[in-house]
């Protein structure tokens, strides 16, 4: 069975996606505005992208059943990824030069409310 009708995939996918969202409507509540949402690179996506005062933030979201298996999917391949796919949306965005940036999560476990976290790793995907 091919991966793009592979209804478990396809599940896992909706999940996803709703947890983006609700991500995204907490962090608009905390005033933050979207620049991206699911940026591509060929080092990987980065989920959403926002910013806030001078400050950018790429934001992995991650859903889970609970919150330390969410906290546990943040692997340090994923820090990289996200850290290499955000040196390349800088590069293609010389308007963010001067601003501050930093590399947040969203734990999105089931039956609770999304949680911010911000700062979790550096530029080069190490964890804090």
């Amino acid at each position: 069975m091919a991966a793009a009708t592979d209804p478990l995939r396809q599940d896992a996918e909706r999940r996803g996606r709703r947890a983006e969202t609700l991500a995204l409507w907490l962090l608009r509540a905390k005033l933050y505005r979207l620049l991206a949402r699911r940026y591509r690179t060929p080092a990987g996506e980065i989920d959403l992208i926002v910013k806030r005062g001078r400050t950018i933030a790429f934001v992995e979201v991650k859903h889970r059943p609970t919150a330390d298996a969410a906290r546990e999917a943040l692997s340090a391949r994923n820090r990289q990824r996200i850290a290499r796919a955000a040196r390349i949306w800088l590069s293609h965005n010389p308007g963010a030069a001067g601003h501050d940036y930093r590399f947040d999560v969203v734990i999105a476990a089931s039956g609770a409310l999304p949680r911010h976290i911000a700062g979790v790793f550096d530029s080069e995907g190490e964890s804090w």
